[in-house]
């Protein structure tokens, strides 16, 4: 059964999908966290229940990270996507806490060839878990803040969090 709940962050509500599990922490395998305004977020379907208490470990670790405490996620994620972009997504999973990786080094790092880049950015961009898979991590071979699907300004506050950005002072 499909599972939902919404949290409140510092980036604003964050909405929850998931799937019962019985072999993930708090029995929920996580599906989905978008953002207010995201472009492709995900949306509650009818059918689907509200279980807050499903996704109290998800909240748990989430509040962890949004206060310092929690640099890592250990959660179970629900297998979704193409085998490429399961690739993709599991070398975000590498990226450590406070670092950033370009584009092109994180295509590298996958034996993709230069003319995958874009499909590579392209599976980044289809990341349904905000957040919890850091593709906010992922940034321009200048440094460059390129899109980022809860918007580039989040993008921004995610690496300040994580100190791999420092803030601009006015």
């Amino acid at each position: 059964m499909t599972l939902h709940c919404t949290i409140g962050s510092p980036l604003g509500e964050l909405l929850l999908l998931g799937e019962e599990s019985a072999t993930a922490g708090g029995g929920v395998a996580l599906a989905s966290l978008s953002m207010p305004g995201q472009k492709g977020g995900a949306v509650v379907r009818a059918g689907g229940r509200r279980d807050d208490a499903a996704f109290a470990e998800v909240a748990r670790q989430l509040r962890g990270y949004f206060d310092g405490a929690v640099k890592t996620f250990d959660l179970e994620f629900l297998p979704t996507g193409s085998a490429f972009q399961r690739r993709v997504w599991d070398a975000l999973d590498e990226i450590p806490y406070g670092t950033t990786t370009t584009y092109g080094h994180l295509a590298k790092q996958l034996g993709a060839e230069r003319a995958e880049i874009r499909a590579v950015g392209a599976a980044i961009g289809a990341n349904p878990l905000l957040v919890v898979r850091p593709c906010h991590r992922v940034v321009g071979a200048d440094g460059s803040m390129r899109g980022y699907a809860g918007g580039v300004p989040r993008k921004q506050d995610l690496l300040i969090h994580e100190g791999a950005l420092q803030p601009v002072l006015i």
